[in-house]
């Protein structure tokens, strides 16, 4: 079992023609099941050609129809990604990953509101997607560092998130599903979302979570995680912990009003019991402790 995504998914490639839908798409189908999983690309304009073997559709509509698919991943440019969102949405996916970058705040406030009513989720913008190590990868983030296993990652930060999976890997702990929520102020799934997913998925034993700067989800989930997890969590919070001459952590990522600093997360997800560490090349090695394999 996994959370989110597995081999039984049926994905769509929303920007399928473009250089980038083209690239990942291609490494995705190289991807475990990816080539059973990946069944259909949309492109406006673009209907009946196809790419790798995959037939190509107007629209979301058309594709899901076609093929019964369930979950859509999104590389189109920023101006049109949340109106590629809603498409997926109005369609009935399930399932909507947005890897885009820079997709105006604003679009994303409309996109959101729009969802209150919806059982669909998103995850992302800006986010290198899911993978269920050894079944099927949707997005940017590079397969072959993951291993299956049964620890989980959920992180607002695509670069830590690799971090992270290559640390446990290394150590010799495989990764259940590893998801990438992205950074933006204005996203999908939050890292309480995702914690609930993990505590509730049998084949998930402990979960590392990453954070930032800015907002307040962290401390929320930690509160949360205070009262109902029932597995081991580490965490790493970006920001000003970063090593010297390293950025770490997305330009979303905004104090204000004196809330969101690296010790007020810090000192929350402490207080909730999760082992916390101010280096991130410590991640992996904080998490045996957590499992009681160090």
């Amino acid at each position: 079992m996994a959370i989110l995504i597995n081999s039984t998914s049926r994905v769509i490639t929303q920007g399928i023609t473009g250089k980038t839908g083209q690239f990942h798409t291609r490494n995705c189908l190289e991807y475990g099941q990816g080539g059973k999983c990946f069944v259909a690309g949309v492109t406006p304009g673009k209907g009946g050609q196809a790419f790798e073997g995959i037939p190509i559709f107007d629209t979301v509509k058309e594709a899901r129809d076609q093929t019964s698919a369930n979950v859509s991943v999104i590389y189109v440019p920023p101006p049109f990604a949340a109106a590629a969102i809603d498409e997926a949405l109005e369609a009935g996916i399930g399932t909507v990953i947005c890897i885009t970058e820079g997709v105006p705040v604003k679009d994303m406030i409309l996109t959101r509101h729009g969802m209150q009513d919806s059982q669909a989720v998103l995850i992302g913008p800006n986010c290198p997607g899911v993978i269920t190590p050894g079944e099927i990868k949707i997005g940017i983030m590079p397969g072959y560092i993951h291993t299956p296993g049964r620890i989980g990652v959920v992180s607002r930060s695509g670069t830590l998130t690799y971090e992270v999976v290559d640390q446990l890997t290394k150590l010799g702990m495989g990764q259940s599903t590893c998801v990438g929520i992205g950074g933006d102020p204005v996203n999908g799934l939050k890292h309480l979302d995702i914690m609930k997913m993990f505590n509730d998925d049998p084949d998930t034993d402990a979960v590392v979570m990453c954070g930032e700067i800015g907002g307040s989800d962290e401390e929320e989930c930690a509160q949360w995680i205070s009262e109902h997890m029932t597995k081991p969590v580490a965490a790493f919070i970006a920001g000003v912990t970063a090593p010297p001459g390293k950025r770490m952590g997305h330009a979303g990522a905004i104090i204000a009003g004196g809330r969101g600093t690296a010790s007020d997360k810090i000192s929350a997800l402490k207080d909730a019991g999760v082992s916390v560490t101010a280096n991130p090349a410590e991640i992996g090695q904080v998490m045996r402790q957590a499992i009681g394999t160090d």
